[in-house]
Order: C-alpha cells, then structure tokens, then sequence
C-alpha cells in the first residue's frame, strides 16, 4: 500500500511546510506548522523538522484517508486525535 503513496514535504518558511501527497493518482496538498520546541519534545533535532513532518504524515496515513486530514494544521493537534501520537513518533523510535 505505501508501494503507491508518495509523500513530499517542502519548508516555506520558519517551522512551516506544504505537503504533499500522492495516493493512486489523486494528489493532496496541506500546509502544516510545526510549534517552536515540538521537535524537540519529540526527540527530533530542529534541522529535523522536514523529516518529522514527513514521518507524521506516514502516521497519519496509516490512520486515515489523505482525505480526511485537515488541509492546514499545526503538528501538535495530532495527539488530540491519536493519543499514541508523541510515544509512536518519538525520535529514538524511528529506523
């Protein structure tokens, strides 16, 4: 299933990043921000930042539909959704 899903994370500016997502040929598009200090509570490096947003949309979309996540939001409203969110993303439990 991930075989067809792409996902690509542009920095458009201080803690902001448009997404993009590409699932069996229908593209999506968010704009997400990340909260000064989030990476670090996370356990990611603040140069880190791209890749955490990258790794929480793989989160999220093992979870949803690329059509059911909100097209603009800000990273820490994941874990009102998902409360395993910040154990799950943790820096030191990725590969």
């Amino acid at each position: 299933m991930t075989g067809s899903r792409q996902v690509s994370v542009d920095r458009q500016g201080d803690h902001r990043f448009l997404v993009e997502v590409v699932d069996r040929g229908v593209r999506t598009r968010y704009t997400v921000e990340v909260p000064e200090g989030l990476a670090g509570q996370l356990g990611w490096a603040d140069e880190e930042e791209s890749d955490l947003v990258r790794e929480s949309f793989l989160f999220l979309l093992a979870r949803e539909p690329a059509s059911s996540i909100l097209s603009s939001f800000s990273l820490d409203v994941i874990g009102h959704y998902f409360p395993e969110y910040p154990s799950e993303i943790r820096g030191g439990n990725r590969p």
